[in-house]
């Protein structure tokens, strides 16, 4: 791949707040955490090589002060945007790496880090 389209969809009837992680030392996407209406969608693009984790944070609020914080998935960051924070469990991941081993790409959902949302990878147009 020489890059990627990844489409976010938020099926919960509530909502939630995507957050990434790029790893493998390379700089963090152009968003790292953003908000999703519930039943709304959004892209973002992701070039590659690149290895990115993704994750659902949930019950989010800004406080007084202006910190931002979340019930489940938090970053820790206190902003929307994680700025190179992952997760704090429990969270469900979805993980990909692009371009990798030969040009192939590689995916997967992981429990590792807890479970806090449903999460499902359909993929479109070619992997």
């Amino acid at each position: 791949a020489n890059s990627a389209t990844f489409t976010f969809a938020n099926n919960c009837p509530f909502t939630i707040w995507p957050g990434t992680l790029t790893g493998g030392g390379s700089t963090q996407l152009s968003s790292t955490g953003f908000e999703l209406a519930a039943k709304a969608s959004s892209t973002l693009d992701v070039p590659a090589p690149w290895s990115v984790r993704f994750w659902a944070r949930s019950q989010c609020s800004t406080d007084s002060s202006g910190k931002f914080t979340c019930g489940t998935g938090d970053s820790g960051s206190g902003s929307i945007a994680c700025n190179g924070a992952g997760a704090i469990p429990p969270a469900s991941l979805v993980e990909f790496t692009l371009a990798a081993n030969g040009g192939q790409d590689f995916y997967d959902v992981s429990l590792v880090d807890g479970f806090n949302l449903p999460v499902s990878v359909i993929e479109l147009g070619g992997f």
